[in-house]
């Protein structure tokens, strides 16, 4: 089976039964199939980035993402849902002026995007090139479908 990674797609499938026809058979989808659909992606999305500071192609900090913005241009900024906006503020513009527009996901909170990374508490963070880099963005992509990724700004 496959269907559009959207919250929306996820759910007129289930309501219409058309699970059932892609099966071939009668199939029970769960009612909150689109939830555990989102929890799945927010893993992967957080797997992803511990794998990427593992391989050293995640920047942590806001020095660490100051000094890599001046020097390499990013495949994505992470930015706490809770942090304050002055720190991203200054980090969007450093980003911008040096590079353009920078995809930025910010829908984890700080101790969430910690716990990916091995610490306590991560506000800011940059992911370069690497082999975490596509699959990273292919599934906060299909995230986007289920979630805003971009938190803080709906705050």
């Amino acid at each position: 089976m496959w269907i559009t990674a959207q919250r929306e797609a996820v759910e007129q499938a289930r309501k219409k039964g058309l699970f059932n026809r892609s099966a071939g058979r009668a199939v029970k989808a769960d009612p909150d199939l689109a939830d555990g659909i989102q929890r799945q992606l927010e893993a992967r999305v957080l797997s992803l980035m511990g794998l990427a500071r593992r391989a050293g192609t995640l920047e942590l900090g806001f020095d660490a993402v100051r000094l890599s913005l001046k020097a390499v241009r990013p495949v994505w900024r992470i930015e706490a849902s809770d942090g304050a906006a002055d720190g991203r503020e200054k980090l969007d513009r450093l980003a911008r002026s040096a590079w353009g527009d920078i995809p930025v996901l910010g829908c984890f909170d700080a101790e969430t995007l910690g716990r990916a990374s091995g610490r306590e508490a991560i506000v800011h963070a940059l992911l370069k090139s690497g082999a975490q880099a596509k699959a990273f963005k292919e599934t906060v992509r299909k995230l986007e479908g289920f979630r805003d990724i971009k938190g803080f700004h709906s705050q």
